[in-house]
């Protein structure tokens, strides 16, 4: 099922209603899913190397407490971060500033990932080595966390109880 933009997330608990949670498609709702974004968004660094080193360490402790605790939702939020980490380090080694793409967002796609028509600015010429390695620790606990099987059998659960 798609990812539903319309729901209130400003008073909505995911932790006491995961029946409103929708995996969606890559980031979608990661910035939006609480109390998990409030949880997991102090930890989420990506500046540099080291950063990306020490954020990807503490979201990945809540991913694996997320499991421990069978909040798939939770977990899926890590996971989520961790992929935000990977992409926005890319972003930024790839483009100066981390704007990738010309103009602002169209008001009715805030918070939606896209191009939304806008052309795509760029790309640097030589990427910033330390963002590059930023991105690549990021990458690596992004796809562990896919592969875990207590990750794939919780979303394998949560799919057939609230639906794909």
């Amino acid at each position: 099922m798609p990812f539903d933009y319309d729901l209130n997330f400003a008073t909505t608990d995911f932790r006491a209603h995961p029946e409103l949670y929708r995996v969606g498609r890559g980031e979608q709702g990661v910035l939006l899913v609480q109390p998990y974004k409030g949880e997991i968004l102090p930890h989420w660094r990506f500046k540099d190397a080291a950063s990306a080193r020490a954020s990807a360490a503490a979201i990945w402790a809540l991913f694996e407490d997320y499991l421990a605790q069978e909040d798939f939702v939770g977990a899926d939020m890590a996971r989520k971060f961790l992929q935000m980490g990977f992409t926005r380090a890319r972003r930024y080694a790839n483009h100066a500033g981390g704007k990738k793409y010309a103009g602002p967002v169209p008001a009715d796609k805030k918070g939606q990932s896209g191009a939304h028509g806008r052309p795509e600015l760029p790309r640097n010429s030589h990427p910033d080595v330390d963002k590059v390695e930023a991105a690549a620790i990021f990458k690596a606990k992004w796809d562990e966390a896919k592969a875990l099987p207590a990750y794939q059998h919780q979303k394998a659960a949560f799919e057939a109880r609230y639906g794909k």
